[in-house]
């Protein structure tokens, strides 16, 4: 996806030509394509800088990731396993319920 101006032209290409629909003007494929490659070529210098609230972001992300408690990941592990572990339906409502509610009252304050 290029951004940026656009010139709004279409180009339909069909087995050895092209034809450019703002223009009506029929070109060779290899002209076309060759075109296009160098557009290409042209846009894949174009420089991103992230901010610094984006660079604090996601370092808490990775450690929020540190915070798994790796006893009870195990113990669930032993327990699918095993066969032992039962699901809690009623909770599991409960929780997606209450989340939903949350994000509702998010989107309206």
């Amino acid at each position: 996806m290029k951004i940026g101006p656009s010139d709004n032209s279409l180009q339909i290409q069909s087995g050895n030509t092209s034809v450019n629909q703002k223009t009506g003007q029929a070109a060779p494929a290899s002209t076309s394509a060759t075109a296009n490659a160098a557009e290409s070529s042209r846009s894949a210098g174009v420089s991103v800088t992230v901010s610094t609230l984006a660079r604090g972001l996601e370092k808490a992300a990775r450690s929020d990731a540190a915070d798994i408690d790796t006893q009870k990941v195990a113990s669930v592990k032993a327990a699918i396993q095993d066969g032992t572990y039962v699901v809690n339906p009623e909770a599991i409502a409960d929780k997606l319920l209450s989340n939903a509610q949350e994000m509702l009252n998010q989107t309206t304050n």
